[in-house]
């Protein structure tokens, strides 16, 4: 009998200037581009993968509080990472703090308002 297996995740992002959007994830999150076309950017980081779509005329992540959470990202070596963004022009909500779930935790905001959390087990 053939099982369904979910093998990868990608996150599809809306964002206002597509070129400011893929420079800020290259420079400052450290991701790298995979593909292009049409208004679409794929970029990636080890194996998380971000679709950014340019939607200059949609509604801001900025606007939509708490549903402005896109992502939890799980990481090994999450006090490096936090130093390494610490280090950048990227706005830092939250230092690393150890969670009562068992997570490591901090998060920050993308130029386009999205929040994405970075977590490790502890």
């Amino acid at each position: 009998m053939k099982k369904v297996k979910i093998t990868g995740t990608r996150y599809v992002l809306a964002v206002k200037d597509l070129n400011k959007a893929v420079k800020f994830y290259r420079k400052e999150l450290g991701f790298k581009t995979s593909w292009s076309a049409d208004g679409w950017h794929s970029v990636y980081r080890d194996s998380c993968t971000v679709m950014l779509g340019e939607c200059p005329d949609e509604q801001s992540a900025f606007d939509i509080n708490n549903h402005s959470y896109i992502a939890y990202i799980e990481v090994k070596n999450i006090d490096l990472l936090f130093s390494e963004y610490s280090s950048r022009e990227i706005e830092i909500l939250s230092t690393p703090e150890s969670k009562p779930w068992g997570q490591r935790e901090f998060s920050i905001r993308t130029i386009d308002g999205h929040r994405i959390l970075f977590g490790e087990e502890i």
